[in-house]
Order: C-alpha cells, then structure tokens, then sequence
C-alpha cells in the first residue's frame, strides 16, 4: 500500500509549468515537487495494475489526485483503469480530459510553445492521456473532438512519433474504408 503523506509540499508551486529544454531543442512539462515525491506511490500503483489489483489501484489513484489535482500520469492510469477493467468509456473520458486538461492549460499560458516532445518522460504522460481522451471521444462518437484532440497533440510535436497522423483518416471515416477498393479495379474487357 502506497504510504500517506501528511502536510504540505514545500514547494511554493502546486502547479505544471513549462520551460525549455537545456539542449534548447524543445519544451517540457515540469511537474510540481508533490508529483515528484509521489512518484514511489505512482510506481506501486503500476505494480497493483499489473497484479490485477485494479479496485486498491483506483483507490490509491484516486488519493494521489486528491494529494496532487495536477498528477497527469494519475489521471490518465485512472482513465485506462476505467476503459479497461471497468468498461466505462465516459468515466475513462472524463479522467483522461482531465489530464490532457492539466498540459493543454498550461502550454496554452506559454503560447504553445513547440516542439513538445512526445517521448520526453515529463512530457509521455500528457500525451497518453490525450490519445486515452481521443480515443474515448472517438467511441463515444465526438469525432471533431476527438481531431481537435489529435490536432493539438501533433502541433506540440510535429514529429509525431507517436503515429498519431494515422489517427485522423481513421476518425474521420469511422473506420469505414477511405477508398472503395472495387471502384478501383476495372471489370475485365469482352472481347
């Protein structure tokens, strides 16, 4: 079980930033210092997901975001834990919103700065869980919502090394297919 902390940070802020990379290539997210000393917590979190202990998971989730209202990485495992052990595409909305909400708030007040990289570990978290909120819009048929989502996310990082571009036909066409293939093939010349 995750341990308790009681009292407060001491850090002043309780809020994600953002700042420049120091190779100056790129930005990332900085999380406040209550995200950092949970990290344990986070960890034995993963640990009870994996052994198939999802009910004590979202309960401790659920302390750490009430501990830490900006712990992104909480919010998206909270979202996966409500698609995939629950069943519950709105509830897994709601927490992956949520967390994409906490970044998308804070690069908004840097004037979205670029590039953002997808696979910077700072960064991972707010992008799992903008492609955990596209995906539930998707499924709950708010496709322009969910390319808002995507559009976004590609913005910050350009390079898309998360293959989010293939998300945007896909959504767009429901699925079905863009080019009938049948239309494409002549039917075969009498003679």
């Amino acid at each position: 079980m995750a341990k308790r902390r009681s009292g407060k940070s001491s850090r002043s802020s309780t809020h994600v930033s953002v700042e420049r990379m120091r190779s100056g290539q790129g930005y990332v997210l900085v999380h406040p210092r209550d995200v950092m000393e949970c990290a344990e917590d986070l960890e034995e979190v993963r640990e009870m997901i994996a052994v198939g202990e999802a009910d004590v998971a979202v309960d401790e989730l659920r302390w750490l975001v009430e501990t830490c209202p900006e712990m992104i990485e909480a919010h998206y495992l909270l979202g996966k834990l409500a698609v995939e052990a629950m069943g519950d595409v709105a509830l897994g909305r709601g927490h992956f919103g949520f967390g994409y909400q906490v970044g998308q708030r804070v690069l908004a007040k840097a004037k979205n700065p670029t590039p953002v990289p997808a696979l910077h570990p700072a960064n991972r978290p707010f992008f799992d869980a903008g492609r955990g909120l596209a995906w539930c819009l998707a499924e709950l048929g708010k496709r322009d919502m969910a390319l808002e989502v995507i559009e976004h996310l590609l913005r910050c990082d350009p390079s898309d090394p998360l293959g989010l571009g293939g998300w945007i036909d896909e959504i767009r066409t429901a699925g079905a297919p863009i080019v009938e293939l049948g239309g494409l093939i002549l039917p075969p010349r009498e003679e």
